[in-house]
């Protein structure tokens, strides 16, 4: 056993003296890595970076109406040497263009394939030469249109079923206030049917309004149901710019938009009734006086700060989703189902003046909603029969003209273009504008 312990620790010492000089040589070994780390060394050349600029090109895509100016009816027979496409003045080379004759798509001229990926191999692409060539979206504003006008509202619906939409068309229908309509894209005109029943009006009456919360921007209610209404539309027209060589029209059935409605009406509200002017003492003192001037005016001091710029405000979100509805290639159609609008409720008691304004306003923000998509209003007129009539007739024939813009600047965001043709006794309509997609940048900013 004396033996065994001595062999054991022995072998212990022996271990351990082997272990020491490895150690003290790894120790060495950084110290020399630690030293060489500490003198300079020499300097490298730095690669210069060169910055890379990558720039994309879409394919713009506007409709085009060429109708005879003596019989007002379609040319079909025109070929693409006959059109001549400006942009900002400019002329552009004509890339694609598809006839829609009767509803029907034949390529004319198709644009030029996509760059070949390395190690893909795709078919040729065919073009489609007999295709349904309608989509129709929609839009029921109920949040902007009178409950008692609710029958005549699903009448016009039930007339779109007639005279717009047929077999083969692609439709559908979302709503923005409780008749809780969405309904995706489908040929199934069964579905409308059932639909147009469940549409209801929801919009806000003149007392309402008048009588209702005042925000820094104006009427809180008013103001919020506007922004949901082009938030909705909006989000619309960025999933109709996933659609391509087709006729896509929306029918916007609203009664319109006015951000400072009966201004002098709503300010009496909250200034409450008139004190004549009277001080503590009950001596007249006009600059005590609440009330609203004999002459009518209001006084600007007292007016909120947001309604000053509701007008420009206004113009702002219809700019904005126009912008949307052209960069998606969407006509827009707006129909006012108030009809030909007389005076107003007469259990509204609203002043007269304040009433005509607010209907030209409202009349006014739907036409300019159509006419800059190159679209046009159904407002002011009872005849919808008639109406549709002609959107059907002009969403069947028509051209899609599509180039590449030759102006590279990025900042040139929304552009100018036109449509001519080189035929005589023509009439020629398109849209006359269209701007680029956001940039990630943009829309990063935004948030």
């Amino acid at each position: 056993m004396r033996n065994s312990a001595k062999f054991l620790l022995a072998g212990a010492f022996a271990l351990a003296m082997v272990q020491v000089p490895a150690a003290e040589q790894q120790g060495n070994t950084g110290q020399q890595q630690a030293q060489r780390q500490q003198q300079p060394q020499p300097a490298q050349p730095q690669q210069q970076q060169t910055p890379t600029f990558t720039s994309r090109a879409y394919l713009v895509t506007t409709d085009v109406i060429v109708r005879d100016s003596k019989t007002d009816q379609f040319m079909a027979d025109l070929k693409p040497t006959d059109f001549d496409i400006l942009e900002d003045g400019v002329k552009q080379e004509l890339a694609s263009m598809v006839l829609i004759h009767g509803g029907r798509a034949y390529n004319t001229l198709a644009p030029p394939p996509a760059p070949m990926q390395e190690g893909i191999i795709l078919p040729v692409a065919r073009p489609t030469n007999d295709a349904a060539g309608r989509v129709f979206l929609l839009f029921v504003d109920d949040l902007h249109m009178d409950f008692q006008q609710t029958p005549r509202i699903r009448e016009i619906f039930r007339k779109m079923l007639k005279n717009l939409i047929h077999d083969g068309d692609m439709w559908g229908m979302v709503s923005t206030g409780t008749s809780s309509i969405s309904i995706d894209l489908t040929y199934d005109r069964a579905l409308l049917d059932d639909a147009i029943n469940r549409i209801s009006g929801g919009g806000l009456k003149p007392s309402e309004v008048i009588k209702g919360q005042e925000g820094a921007d104006g009427p809180v209610e008013l103001r919020y149901r506007a922004h949901v209404a082009f938030t909705t539309a909006n989000q619309l027209m960025t999933n109709l710019e996933k659609l391509h060589n087709r006729r896509k029209a929306v029918i916007w059935v609203s009664s319109g938009y006015d951000f400072n409605p009966f201004e002098k009406s709503r300010l009496k509200e909250q200034l409450g009734p008139c004190d004549n002017g009277t001080d503590a003492s009950g001596n007249s003192d006009s600059s005590q006086s609440n009330c609203v001037g004999a002459n009518g005016r209001v006084d600007p001091n007292l007016v909120p700060q947001g309604s000053q710029f509701a007008d420009a405000e206004l113009v702002r979100d219809m700019a904005e989703v126009t912008r949307a509805a052209n960069r998606a290639n969407a006509t827009l159609y707006t129909i006012d189902p108030r009809g030909l609008v007389a005076g107003g409720d007469i259990g509204e008691n609203v002043d007269p003046v304040e009433w005509e304004t607010y209907v030209s306003k409202t009349v006014d923000s739907l036409r300019t909603i159509a006419d800059l998509t190159g679209g046009f209003a159904v407002v002011n007129q009872n005849d919808f029969d008639k109406a549709l009539k002609r959107i059907d007739a002009e969403t069947s024939d028509y051209y899609v003209l599509g180039f590449y813009s030759s102006n590279p600047d990025p900042l040139r965001r929304t552009r100018r273009i036109e449509v001519v043709t080189r035929r005589d006794g023509v009439k020629v309509w398109s849209r006359t504008s269209y701007s680029l997609r956001p940039t990630p940048s943009d829309t990063t900013s935004k948030k």
